[in-house]
């Protein structure tokens, strides 16, 4: 090994030597953490270790490291100076006991007479470099000495960037890299194309870029309400979108690379193809744009359209997983398109679900015969999964469960923990952004790998999307990225028993204090923990708490909450209307509480949601009536709705009545709004 020798001015305090003497150290209940991820083992030790000027630094590492991470401090607060031949902060590559085995994982030593990081791989020394970072950015020159050991939980820590809906450009991906790198996060995967746009440029297809990456009207809402259409060309003065050079790319690729951040490409296939269609209709199945959203999978020029645009794509990113999506392909074209029906007599598939499950095997083919592996979200389990798949899973965590007990690896990333384009604090005052909530302590409850699962040990890892559909600003990006990022960094790196959410939050609200410090525009509602909707924080006492219920209709299965009992277990819903709210599908809704004796009652109210965008509407009337015999009711009254279905701010509000009555059985009906396809929800029926 080639020892290396660097020095770096520090502002600070006069220079010291190194030479580590043995220092006591121990656990100390008084010692604050400060670190995220929250490393595995931390031990305080005495002292101080007082940052000199100018600080030194050595590598006992090959020379290519210590030049790789010699031009990373360079980039830091620590700008080279001169040589010395003692240092105060030393970097050591060694496979001695001690140290932990993966290659990521390491050994900071902060004590008064300098820091030494050690590790078994280059990755580890970066990490533990990152921690020593964070240490200083909160106790400037004076650092208490400490040692920590640390290693990470899973090998796949990942962000997801959506950039088709809307395009932020090569120096924002920049930036949130370093603040991955600074996580200890260690992939970014980039959605590329999709029906909002495609960002990449192939030179065998121009007119991807040249039409198919802009839209002709930038709201997203705007072009949805148009029907997915038009796309223009860049040179149209209302033109919306942008595109990634190949130089560029290989920029942002190069720069990860130096954090040690892998970048996952993701061409979407076959479905969410329209922008594709519209410059390409011949690989539609009616031939035409602006009717499909998916791919004709019976058409040869299908595969060579992808083989020729994945070919492009695996020269501009090395990684080992290509993603190519594969998820909510609407299928609508190939049940009538004869050379789909041909494709699947052909090949012997029985329905729409193995022909989606043949393109992905063919493609996998491709990619396997060329050193790649594929990765795509959990619908491509549907007809049979490609032998060699890695599934991302994201309706929950039952593809991934049903993927890992297989055999196959497995990224976690269930939306109602890890989709960051959710609300994270009170929907009424947040900026617009995609329907459901999901607040910071909701992101750290994550847990990719229970323990009760079949497979866990094929849990690759787990990862949190940002899709930017109501995203439109780069500022609005990191809003609601951090610091809900912060929280899967911990939940991907530190292990379960290390988690502790109080102990989180504070030390989140002290790195969303650095992050504004470095420019980063993070969610301001954190320190107050407005994150949640006040009602739904306390149960609420009631004559009907724990009562039995009947209900008239059935609820729908995907939004159940706890059944019937859920509407008088004493808990109002919160804002992610997926927990403790029961869902109806275009009917009305009935229940009937049997408070179990006749009782005096003054006020009766059933709680209901409005949420516009996920066509949840308040209900058109709520009527209540009582009974004392369960067959005989009377109708105490009836509340009229005067909140228009098309409102887009959401509202919780409750309808009943209040006065004087005797009763053992109470009854609440809800007329469904009558908007199509829409959904009435209630959480919770309050006698009082």
């Amino acid at each position: 090994m080639k020892k290396k020798l660097l020095a770096f001015l520090f502002a600070g305090l006069s220079g010291i030597a190194l030479s580590l003497s043995a220092v006591s150290c121990g656990r100390s209940s008084e010692f604050a953490e400060v670190v995220i991820p929250r490393p595995a083992t931390i031990e305080k030790c005495a002292g101080t270790f007082r940052i000199p000027t100018p600080l030194t630094v050595a590598f006992d590492t090959p020379e290519t490291v210590a030049d790789a991470l010699g031009a990373y401090l360079r980039t830091t607060s620590l700008p080279a100076a001169e040589t010395a031949e003692d240092a105060a902060l030393r970097f050591v590559l060694t496979s001695e006991e001690g140290v932990p085995a993966s290659e990521e994982g390491y050994e900071l030593s902060v004590l008064p007479e300098g820091a030494v990081v050690r590790a078994r791989g280059e990755a580890g020394l970066f990490y533990g470099l990152q921690t020593l970072l964070q240490l200083r950015s909160h106790y400037g020159d004076k650092i208490p000495a400490q040692r920590i050991v640390d290693a990470p939980r899973f090998g796949y820590r990942g962000m997801h960037l959506d950039e088709s809906r809307h395009f932020f450009g090569k120096e924002f991906v920049k930036k949130q890299l370093r603040m991955m790198a600074s996580l200890k996060l260690n992939r970014l995967h980039w959605h590329l194309t999709d029906g909002g746009g495609w960002r990449i440029e192939i030179d065998r297809y121009p007119e991807l870029t040249e039409i198919a990456a802009w839209r002709a009207v930038e709201p997203w809402q705007e072009w949805l309400d148009a029907g997915r259409r038009p796309f223009g060309r860049r040179e149209d003065p209302n033109a919306y979108g942008g595109f990634y050079t190949k130089e560029e790319i290989r920029e942002v690729v190069a720069y990860a690379d130096s954090l040690h951040i892998t970048v996952i490409p993701e061409i979407e296939m076959p479905g969410h193809s329209e922008e594709v269609l519209a410059v390409y209709p011949e690989l539609s199945c009616a031939g035409k744009p602006y009717v499909y959203d998916d791919l004709c999978i019976g058409n040869d020029k299908t595969f060579e359209f992808l083989e020729n645009v994945l070919t492009e794509v695996m020269e501009l990113f090395p990684s080992e997983y290509i993603h190519i999506g594969g998820d909510e392909a609407t299928k609508k074209g190939w049940a009538t398109c004869p050379k789909c029906r041909a494709r699947m007599q052909r090949e012997g598939l029985k329905d729409l679900d193995e022909l989606q499950s043949y393109a992905v095997h063919r493609v996998e083919e491709f990619l396997n015969a060329r050193g790649r592996k594929l990765l795509g979200w959990d619908e491509i389990l549907q007809g049979g999964l490609a032998p060699n798949a890695a599934v991302m899973s994201w309706r929950g965590m039952s593809g991934g469960r049903k993927a890992a007990a297989s055999g196959h690896p497995v990224v976690m990333t269930p939306g109602s923990f890890c989709y960051l384009d959710k609300y994270q604090g009170n929907p009424s005052t947040e900026p617009k952004a995609l329907e459901g909530s999901l607040p910071l302590a909701k992101v750290y409850m994550c847990e990719p790998a229970p323990e009760d699962m079949e497979g866990r040990e094929n849990v690759l890892g787990v990862q949190a999307n940002l899709w930017t559909e109501y995203v439109p600003t780069a500022e609005h990006a990191e809003y609601m990225l951090y610091p809900r990022m912060f929280a899967l960094a911990e939940v991907a790196w530190s292990a379960p028993e290390r988690k502790d959410y109080d102990d989180f939050h504070r030390r989140a609200l002290l790195r969303i204090e650095t992050a504004r410090a470095e420019g980063y525009n993070t969610f301001d509602q954190v320190a107050s923990e407005r994150a949640e909707r006040p009602e739904a924080l306390k149960q609420v006492k009631h004559l009907a708490l724990g009562c039995p219920v009947s209900c008239g209709a059935e609820w729908y299965e995907s939004y159940a909450a706890d059944g019937a009992a859920s509407l008088t277990d004493g808990w109002f819903g919160p804002w992610n209307y997926g927990y403790r709210w029961l869902g109806f599908l275009n009917r009305d809704f009935e229940a009937t509480i049997d408070l179990g004796a006749v009782k005096a009652i003054r006020e009766v109210k059933a709680d209901f949601l409005q949420w516009h965008s996920a066509l949840i509407g308040l209900p058109k009337s709520v009527e209540i009536a009582v009974s004392e015999d369960g067959e005989h009711f009377t109708v105490l009254g009836e509340e009229l709705n005067d909140l228009p279905f098309d409102d887009p701010k959401l509202q919780c509000r409750a309808f009943g009545w209040e006065g004087t009555a005797q009763a053992r059985y109470v009854r609440c009906r809800a007329a469904f709004h009558g908007n199509a396809g829409g959904w009435i929800f209630i959480d919770e029926i309050v006698v009082n």
